[in-house]
């Protein structure tokens, strides 16, 4: 498996949308940019045409994509990078006329993602992703296949598989498919058993590149690798959080979103993303200095509505206040919290928030036992925060938090 990080020459890329109107095409081709060059690709040039609708055999009109050839020619492109998700046909089509090798958006984050994943589940499901994109796309491959060196939507399963017959990528399928159900199993259970144990999560979601990482460092010293790159991370990560008042959950990292998530990709990480689902808070991390960080917000939420996680509690957060004019108005998104993950502003308050919106399970209560009753505390000790215990003329004196259900039956020793 070759990563494009090792090549010296990076390859010179056109990025190519079709505007209908269905979404702001600019703003989506400069993410796909973004995309491209957390790729390792170099955009030498965007070609956006308005239409109807994309052309069925070729997906822009052929006097564009005349325009795009005389263009690859002059900038000696390597590949041709599609904002959308072309079918078989017009990857075949485009690839014979202008001879430079296509790729799409779809394939672009699948590549990304087999560089990013680390984990035998992250690899297992971008691998089982990439196959199931590949299959309906094996014939005619030729550019793709006959070029040597790899590069952008090569990696992954690696040329081997691909060139493959049909019969065998179905069987590596269907074994992936199988070892994915028996991770997915363990993942299951340790929720089950993390539920069992009385053990409150919260997930951190948002857009890619917002400091999910960064914030997961801050908050936990987790070590999480925080980069100035889309995907950066892309295996989640739990670690345990300690809140001012001594209360322990577990916080979940999560992979990041882009909008116009290919539909398998959101599929492929389900088991992923579902721990937002199970989570007792969600923090839906945003970048505040972008200028689209309301439509960030929003994608997620729609994500996290698909997924069944509307209605558990969640906090807005605007990362890199630092970077903002904190007098433009942020009213409109609702309860929100500022900070800077990367300088630590605002994460006392974040804590706060986070503590608020747990769920009212535990409570702190001053209880004094009597000498005879001293025994009793060890149920305190078993799983409160003791913040302080003294002995007094009258007998054991305790200040700590615990669950309701203890406190209702020690309720005669509340002090």
């Amino acid at each position: 498996m070759r990563f494009y990080e090792n090549f010296q020459n990076p390859e010179n890329a056109i990025l190519v949308s079709v505007d209908t109107g269905d979404f702001d095409a600019q703003v989506s081709i400069d993410e796909l940019e973004e995309l491209a060059k957390t790729a390792g690709a170099q955009v030498v040039a965007k070609v956006i045409q308005k239409r109807d609708k994309p052309d069925a055999a070729i997906y822009v009109g052929t006097g564009r994509l005349e325009e795009i050839r005389e263009l690859g020619i002059a900038n000696d492109a390597d590949l041709l990078i599609f904002d959308a998700e072309l079918s078989p046909s017009q990857q075949r089509n485009i690839e014979k006329y202008t001879d430079i090798r296509v790729v799409d958006r779809t394939t672009l984050i699948l590549d990304i993602f087999a560089a990013r994943a680390k984990s035998r589940e992250g690899k297992l499901q971008v691998e089982l992703a990439q196959l199931k994109y590949t299959l309906p796309r094996l014939s005619g491959k030729g550019i793709e296949l006959s070029r040597l060196g790899g590069g952008i939507g090569t990696r992954g399963p690696g040329e081997s598989k691909l060139e493959s017959d049909r019969r065998h990528i179905r069987r590596r399928i269907d074994s992936l498919t199988q070892e994915l159900k028996e991770v997915e199993k363990r993942r299951n259970d340790l929720r089950t058993r993390r539920v069992k144990d009385g053990v409150e999560t919260v997930v951190i979601v948002g857009y890619t590149n917002a400091g999910k990482s960064t914030l997961m460092n801050q908050l936990t010293d987790a070590g999480v690798l925080a980069q100035d790159k889309l995907f950066a991370t892309l295996d989640p990560t739990a670690r345990a959080l300690v809140l001012p008042s001594g209360r322990k959950v577990m916080l979940i990292d999560t992979v990041g979103l882009v909008r116009r998530l290919p539909h398998r990709l959101v599929e492929a990480f389900k088991s992923t993303l579902e721990e937002a689902s199970m989570a007792d808070v969600i923090l839906n991390v945003c970048d505040a200095s972008s200028v689209e960080f309301k439509e960030h917000l929003e994608v997620t939420e729609r994500l996290l509505d698909d997924l069944g996680a509307n209605g558990k509690p969640m906090i807005s957060i605007l990362n890199k206040c630092d970077l903002v004019d904190f007098s433009d108005d942020f009213s409109s998104i609702g309860k929100c919290v500022p900070i800077s993950a990367k300088h630590g502003t605002g994460i006392d308050e974040l804590l706060v928030a986070i503590e608020k919106a747990l769920p009212q399970t535990r409570k702190r209560a001053v209880f004094l036992f009597p000498f005879d009753k001293v025994g009793l505390s060890s149920k305190i000790r078993e799983d409160g925060v003791i913040f302080e215990e003294e002995y007094i003329e009258s007998g054991l004196k305790i200040d700590a938090i615990i669950d309701i259900s203890l406190l209702n039956e020690l309720k005669d020793y509340i002090f």
